[in-house]
């Protein structure tokens, strides 16, 4: 019995060596790779520069929609001021105080194709100071709004944690004070970043990219495998330069491990960057600002699971979350390079390799069925339908099966050479 079970993996690990020199064996050298990504990033320059710049008030819709846009601190410290003067009118004339706030349920959000973006519609709520149901959304509120005043006066910056930490008994949780945060942000008009108030650090990037952070200038070539962390505040990044082709997103730290330490972007010229798992504001920032001031194109490798494709649509469509910021949030026309459903019977992902979907993950695949923005995409519904019928997903180190360098020397050059994306 032994010896059978023996005899099975040999055979196993014979089929998977063969399979991987089958499609070694199929890539072309190097420089044939090169060309193709330097039609890509001409074709991708060329689309940008011949695309005009539309806006929400150029679409002339039916719908009223609401949008934030970047303030100077001297704008939000009077935008507060004249906020506090009008609850105090109120107040005065024995109306007590109301904030009128905008909603960000799910039914007040929609998907523009023009734009290709989630936006928030003009629809708002009151918040009362003389209402139980209200009282503590409304008296949380009013602390925000004090402590971004503060933030103004003293022109600093502070992350999230920071502001829960000075009223903790108020806040009780910091998904409290970070919702409220949200909602300030569209009471004011302003983006999240106007507000001095950042999240921790948690994206990185490197390869072929030279910038300055608050006048230092970075050579992420020369960061280590570790790469550069992505400044919290988008405001000290400026001055990119870049000899890339294109930009390769990752989902995840391990996979983003193995092509830093291989060099990746040095046998072929890009940036990479990830989020590390969920896409934070500052990565999705630094993303838009790579895209839109070096014209590259953008390539994603995200795992073959429902969950993959939410994190590329919202970097590239906004969350729901924060569609009242999606113009700033949004990179427009993301690649999906891998790992892709139909990538796992192309590639010979082996089965013990892959994952039988749980009955949410099918759930959560035939819900993003349902979302304009994936219809807007036929390979996306095609690969989407592909997913959910296996029932199987997978993860990007399932390549690792090939051997641990699978994903930098097989997998990623053969997808580029095929220009293998959606």
């Amino acid at each position: 019995m032994a010896d059978k079970k023996k005899r099975r993996r040999a055979a196993t690990d014979s089929d998977d060596e063969s399979d991987s020199i089958q499609f070694k064996s199929k890539l072309k050298p190097d420089s044939t790779i090169l060309q193709t990504l330097k039609t890509l990033k001409s074709s991708s320059a060329a689309s940008s520069a011949a695309a005009k710049p539309i806006s929400l008030s150029d679409l002339n819709l039916a719908t009223a929609f609401r949008e934030v846009s970047d303030l100077p601190l001297s704008s939000v410290q009077s935008s507060i001021e004249t906020l506090a003067l009008s609850l105090a009118h109120s107040i005065l004339a024995g109306n007590g105080f109301s904030f009128s706030v905008p909603s960000r349920a799910a039914a007040n959000q929609l998907y523009v194709p023009e734009l290709d973006r989630i936006v928030l519609k003009d629809k708002s709520s009151g918040r009362p100071f003389a209402n139980v149901s209200s009282v503590r959304k409304a008296t949380i509120t009013t602390r925000i709004i004090q402590l971004i005043h503060q933030l103004c006066l003293k022109n600093i910056h502070v992350t999230k944690r920071d502001l829960f930490y000075t009223d903790v008994k108020l806040f009780q949780d910091q998904s409290q004070s970070d919702a409220i945060l949200d909602d300030v942000s569209c009471i004011l008009g302003c983006t999240r970043s106007s507000l001095n108030v950042v999240a921790a650090e948690k994206g990185v990037v490197v390869g072929r990219l030279i910038f300055s952070d608050n006048g230092d200038m970075i050579d992420c070539t020369k960061m280590g495998i570790g790469g550069k962390a992505i400044p919290p505040n988008i405001d000290r990044v400026g001055d990119m330069q870049s000899d890339a082709l294109f930009v390769l997103l990752v989902e995840k730290d391990a996979a983003y491990m193995r092509l830093a330490e291989d060099r990746f972007y040095n046998r072929f010229p890009c940036i990479i960057v990830t989020a590390k798992g969920q896409p934070d504001v500052a990565t999705r920032l630094f993303l838009r600002k790579m895209k839109m001031e070096l014209k590259l194109p953008v390539l994603a490798l995200v795992d073959s699971d429902p969950y993959g494709l939410k994190i590329l649509s919202v970097y590239g469509c906004g969350s729901k979350n924060m569609s009242y910021d999606s113009a700033n949030l949004t990179t427009p026309d993301i690649k999906w390079l891998g790992i892709r459903p139909s990538d796992l019977d192309k590639y010979k992902i082996p089965e013990q390799c892959r994952l039988p979907m749980t009955e949410t993950d099918i759930k959560t695949g035939k819900d993003l069925l349902e979302e304009d923005f994936v219809k807007k995409n036929p390979g996306w519904v095609e690969e989407l339908n592909l997913m959910v019928k296996s029932k199987q997903k997978a993860e990007i180190q399932a390549l690792s099966s090939f051997g641990f360098q699978y994903l930098t020397e097989v997998y990623l050059p053969l997808k580029l050479q095929q220009k293998d994306w959606l």
